[in-house]
């Protein structure tokens, strides 16, 4: 007779969160894992969270659009057309407009999800669950 049985795994999910703002990255990563159901990586520039969603495949990416060198379009385009990364759920992630300026919500851009900066957490969690479903 079995006394106790264990708990059945819960796999934690991957998000990459590619901004060039490192305390972004820092808070996002912190409050996330935080919530114990997500595991974080980031990345400061457009190549390393190229490399990185490559790497680690990612269950999610939160991208920013604004960055030097290399803009979150151009990155979502390179891993549109990478076959390994094509089907990765991108949410931009912008402070080139507000949502005051734009009035919805659901705004998207290419078909993708994108919200605006400073990103409420609460508003961002539902997000990430809605496109994980």
């Amino acid at each position: 007779m079995e006394l106790f049985k264990s708990k059945p795994s819960i796999s934690k999910k991957t998000i990459l969160v590619i901004d060039d703002e490192e305390d972004f990255c820092y808070f996002v990563k912190l409050n996330l894992e935080e919530t114990g159901n997500y595991e974080v990586l980031t990345a400061t520039s457009g190549a390393e969270g190229i490399k990185k969603a490559i790497n680690f495949q990612p269950d999610i990416i939160l991208l920013d659009i604004i960055m030097p060198n290399m803009t979150g379009t151009q990155v979502a385009e390179a891993l549109l057309n990478n076959k390994s990364t094509k089907n990765i759920p991108i949410i931009f992630v912008t402070a080139i407009a507000k949502r005051s300026e734009v009035g919805r919500k659901d705004e998207k851009i290419g078909g993708r999800l994108f919200m605006f900066k400073p990103v409420q957490f609460d508003d961002l969690m539902t997000e990430i669950d809605s496109q994980l479903k």
